[in-house]
């Protein structure tokens, strides 16, 4: 069966289940001591759909999200909304999740933006966001209602002559580049280069800088075809520290009071971005296992952040704005499972190597920036943990899924999981060695469908041309 529905909202009922191990409230181990997600059995699935495979839990994907709508709804008195990240896991089928759930969506680019109408969302709840936004995207956004964050400095003008030939009028919203003083001794994960948060932040090419904040919002002042809506800023996944976000969105409301101080304009509405952490109880996230359960939860995010908009609005006398949010992996990554075949087993002097026919063309963050995923055995899940292997994919380079790991004794034909791999996967799977990128699976009770087709061998063989004379030269008479 798959979710009873509510009859008051049209959305599923969520009842968490009790496994014999629980890895999420929708993921654990089942009655038969096997991996399962919902009330499927992960074994069953990977015989049923083949591996490698993605599998979602669509009631974890739903009940994760709804914990951030409550948690600002709890402690926000203002008006929130939650943007879903859509580069986080922009399948269709997860979009229209979120659509039902009443989430909005951030835009990186026309094909997300493209993506996101397709399946429905509502354009009002869309914000494109993007340093080098090309003429295509701009017409889309506006023929579509899409509120768009500048992120140059002629920007404005081109989105004005947009308006104009269409004869239409939009949002926008400014990216800032805070400055982040309190920030500057603040260390956490290099995702931009070293430093700290706040020389990652200034070294990176998003936002505008004060004075050029204020030279938009004058010039957007004139434009009888703009609608100024919003600031905007993405602290980015370099801290699991609450209070660091919470004080990059006090910093937000300070610029808001520069603003009005500047233009007479007072934002609205303050986009805090994402980037938000999630912990889990056997580790996983960067360098290795950092985030436990001692990470902030999406009501540590929401009880600060909201503390320090609300103090510094009222110390600057503001109205307290609208609040936008863009969490992306912290809502679709505790959804996901990541199932691979294992094949060779080898045997060196000092460790011992497993192969699986699952990559880090899948998971791609465990070679680029050092993540982990929790590996589990899918049948007999609890299974003693006796040796430590290398978790490897078939790939021409190291290809490591998880170094140093501790496992059952594993053989050919077993199948392995890596738990919490809803965001950022999918996404940013990879074709290296023209492997065929993997099927995915949304499941729903114990309802399982594909979501996504498995590649072919032709889906790549087809996007490649032979100009004619390489054609002759190879094959022609001589």
């Amino acid at each position: 069966m798959g979710n009873e529905i509510a009859a008051d909202t049209g959305r599923p009922e969520l009842a968490p289940r009790e496994y014999m191990e629980n890895f999420g409230e929708f993921i654990g181990v089942g009655p038969n001591g096997n991996l399962w997600v919902d009330g499927c059995d992960v074994a069953e699935l990977a015989e049923r759909f083949g591996t490698p495979l993605f599998i979602i839990s669509e009631n974890q994907f739903r009940y994760t999200y709804r914990q951030f709508r409550d948690a600002f709804r709890k402690h926000y008195p203002g008006e929130s909304e939650i943007l879903f990240a859509n580069k986080s896991n922009n399948g269709l089928a997860y979009r229209h999740i979120m659509n039902q759930e009443g989430a909005g969506g951030d835009c990186f680019g026309v094909n997300e933006m493209y993506l996101s109408l397709l399946a429905g969302t509502n354009p009002q709840t869309l914000v494109l966001n993007g340093s080098n936004k090309q003429d295509e995207e701009l017409e889309m956004a506006v023929a579509n209602g899409v509120c768009i964050n500048i992120d140059a400095m002629d920007e404005l003008d081109r989105i004005d002559a947009v308006c104009r030939r269409q004869g239409r009028e939009v949002s926008i919203g400014i990216r800032l580049k805070l400055d982040l003083e309190p920030l500057a001794e603040r260390s956490g994960v290099a995702m931009h280069g070293p430093g700290t948060l706040k020389e990652q932040s200034d070294s990176t090419k998003w936002g505008m800088t004060r004075e050029q904040t204020v030279e938009i919002v004058r010039k957007a002042q004139k434009m009888p075809h703009i609608h100024l809506k919003e600031t905007h800023f993405h602290l980015s996944r370099m801290s699991n520290v609450a209070m660091d976000f919470a004080i990059m969105a006090r910093e937000m409301i300070t610029w808001s009071g520069y603003i009005r101080d500047e233009t007479g304009w007072t934002p609205p509405c303050i986009d805090i971005g994402g980037g938000w952490t999630f912990g889990k109880w056997y580790g996983t996230g960067p360098r290795t296992q950092l985030d436990d359960d001692s990470a902030p939860t999406a009501d540590d995010y929401a009880r600060l952040c909201t503390q320090e908009i609300k103090a510094e609005a009222g110390r600057l006398g503001l109205p307290l704005p609208k609040l936008r949010l863009e969490p992306g992996r912290s809502l679709s990554g505790p959804s996901g499972v990541a199932v691979g075949t294992v094949g060779a087993v080898k045997q060196g002097a000092r460790k011992k190597w497993v192969n699986l026919d699952l990559s880090t063309n899948h998971l791609s963050w465990s070679a680029a920036l050092d993540w982990y995923y929790h590996p589990v055995p899918v049948r007999d899940a609890r299974a003693n943990r006796s040796e430590t292997v290398d978790l490897v994919g078939p790939l021409c380079n190291s290809d490591e899924l998880g170094p140093h790991v501790r496992m059952p004794g594993l053989k050919r034909g077993d199948l392995v999981a890596f738990l919490d791999t809803g965001g950022y996967t999918e996404p940013c799977a990879a074709r290296y060695n023209a492997q065929l990128l993997p099927a995915s699976v949304l499941v729903s009770g114990t309802s399982a469908e594909v979501t996504t087709v498995r590649e072919q061998l032709q889906d790549i063989a087809g996007r490649f041309r032979v100009p004619p004379r390489l054609l002759a030269a190879s094959f022609a008479r001589r």
